[in-house]
């Protein structure tokens, strides 16, 4: 059985789960507070030398990192990772632009919001950080008009990963009002059988 160390809170966590839920895979979570500094050991740093989560450790011990990462592994041979060698590079084009544009402003304002953030150089950053999250928002904006998914047909593990962070913007005090587009997609996405939501702890047995 896969055993994912995961964050409730986290997006990054919250992507693999979703993905596990939806290939009805059967998975043992283990919490790992970021908050109070769980990652910070010596054990997570055994299966991850960033001691970041999420980690997805195999069923021979093998541990894998990084989020998006993980999905890749799980979609292989599922129609979530599609079939077409160009719709496949494009799903990887949104992965990778989802953790170098979109999480680092999205993700981030939504951490410094939630949590009360007082730091003085964050609190410096905020406004850039929030400014590059709405460009974010719009670039996914444009991408979806006249369109239902990311790349293709149907949903891929692209929808997934941009989904994590996105459905969440209002927590970091982003409008999703003036992004219909997004919106509409965000209820696909919910709506898929197999759906869970980001505060759904269980893994399965």
């Amino acid at each position: 059985m896969y055993r994912l160390y995961d964050f409730l809170a986290s997006g990054n966590g919250y992507k693999c789960r979703l993905l596990l839920h939806h290939l009805d895979l059967p998975f043992e979570r283990v919490e790992v507070d970021l908050l109070r500094g769980e990652s910070r050991t010596e054990a997570l740093g055994r299966l991850n030398p960033e001691q970041r989560i999420p980690v997805l450790e195999l069923e021979d011990g093998t541990a894998l990192p990084e989020s998006n990462a993980i999905l890749c592994f799980l979609a292989e041979g599922t129609p979530w990772w599609p079939a077409g060698r160009l719709a496949r590079a494009q799903v990887l084009r949104w992965l990778f632009w989802e953790q170098y544009s979109h999480e680092p402003n999205v993700a981030t304002v939504r951490h410094w919001v939630l949590h009360g953030s007082t730091d003085e150089e964050r609190t410096r950053l905020l406004p850039r950080k929030r400014e590059q999250g709405v460009r974010a928002l719009t670039v996914m904006e444009r991408h979806l008009a006249g369109r239902a998914w990311f790349v293709g047909e149907g949903p891929t593990v692209a929808d997934l990963a941009l989904y994590a962070y996105t459905h969440v913007a209002p927590e970091g005090a982003f409008d999703l009002g003036p992004f219909p587009a997004v919106r509409a997609w965000l209820a696909r996405v919910a709506a898929l059988p197999g759906h869970v939501t980001i505060d759904h702890a269980a893994g399965r047995a």
